[in-house]
């Protein structure tokens, strides 16, 4: 199952955004290519939060996705729908995008094993942009084994991204049984008391905790105390990137297109219809930050607090191998419950955010 941001040659792909009807990519994205040099077969497109901007997948022009764990519910966001495929056992494996949390999070509200690889591990080529210092494609599975499977599939050099690493990646499936014996494994104190934090979260954490302690893994607290600038930081920083990203969709060159007396009025017109409150929310926000006499007080203060954040990561990966933290500080909500309270929205990449600064796999 294919999140439906990643382009596949004479196939509509959407984004599922009203802006982009009728646009059948000339391309196909590098990993659907590996997927299928594999032997692999997509069963289809999924539905996802519009331009990959969401943590529920209710903000895509073509309704929401519900979990299949319990239809009242939100699968996370924003490749909600292809980690409900697997859930639901539409689809064995599924590929999603994560820029802020979106393969996590619906990993974890669905059940099911997703991964964000290392920032450059995968091939961005045909993913539809969202941020594009942050995007990374990854594996939605039903067990680790599965995801391991499709990471090595995907994975790997590509000259087509510019971002892509070029050292060959060491391989996972095999020491998927090599235990963890003598782990050192950081719990990040600021991540898993997180204010918001609900205690079947919180019980989840620690049994995860006993249970690596058990298997032999060395556990202890880690403070990393400029993770709670992540989420502000990002909710400058992606918009940015996204209001730039997003500007070539003025109803020109392809998409959606609605006719006006002059080109500022078709830009405006098809824009307006086009996009979806969500990504009008984020553009407009990633403008304002990025406009003159706010870029400094904006956008360059918040990427003074990535790099802080990197830092501090850093320091902590000196004393642990891993660090531990909630993937999200709720179970899954009910549908409807945030839609009208973008804040409360926001919040719950309030863990996956920070980790994803260094680039590395979180």
């Amino acid at each position: 199952m294919l999140k439906d941001n990643l382009c596949t040659r004479g196939v509509p792909t959407t984004c599922s955004s009203r802006i982009l009807d009728g646009w059948r990519p000339p391309y196909t994205a590098t990993v659907v290519e590996r997927v299928l040099a594999a032997g692999g077969v997509p069963m289809g497109k999924a539905n996802l939060d519009e331009f990959a901007m969401g943590s529920s997948t209710e903000n895509s022009a073509f309704g929401p996705t519900r979990n299949p764990r319990d239809p009242s519910r939100v699968p996370g966001g924003s490749s909600g729908g292809s980690a409900a495929a697997v859930a639901a056992g539409f689809a064995p494996l599924a590929l999603g995008s994560d820029t802020g949390g979106s393969i996590r999070q619906p990993a974890a509200l669905c059940g099911v094993v997703g991964m964000k690889p290392t920032y450059g591990a995968v091939s961005r080529y045909g993913l539809v942009a969202f941020a594009s210092s942050l995007d990374q494609i990854g594996p939605l599975a039903a067990n680790v084994a599965d995801a391991a499977l499709l990471y090595e599939v995907i994975a790997g050099h590509d000259p087509a991204d510019s971002t892509s690493i070029r050292q060959p990646l060491p391989p996972v499936a095999a020491g998927l049984d090599d235990g963890v014996e003598g782990l050192r494994v950081g719990v990040v104190e600021e991540l898993a008391g997180a204010e918001g934090m609900e205690p079947e979260v919180v019980a989840a954490v620690d049994g995860a905790t006993r249970a690596l302690e058990n298997a032999g893994a060395v556990v202890d607290r880690v403070s990393v105390p400029s993770v709670i600038y992540g989420l502000s930081a990002y909710y400058l920083i992606a918009p940015a990137e996204a209001s730039s990203n997003l500007a070539r969709y003025d109803g020109v060159r392809y998409g959606l297109r609605v006719d006006a007396d002059d080109v500022g009025g078709m830009n405006a017109r098809t824009r307006a219809r086009g996009f979806g409150a969500e990504v009008k929310r984020r553009i407009m926000l990633g403008t304002y930050a990025l406009s003159a006499g706010y870029y400094d007080a904006y956008y360059g203060q918040a990427q003074r607090a990535r790099t802080l954040i990197i830092r501090d990561l850093a320091r902590a990966y000196e004393r642990f191998d891993v660090l531990l933290a909630p993937t999200s500080p709720t179970v899954a909500f009910p549908i409807g419950e945030r839609v009208e309270d973008p804040l409360a929205m926001y919040l719950s990449d309030v863990c996956t955010i920070p980790p994803t600064w260094p680039g590395t796999p979180p």
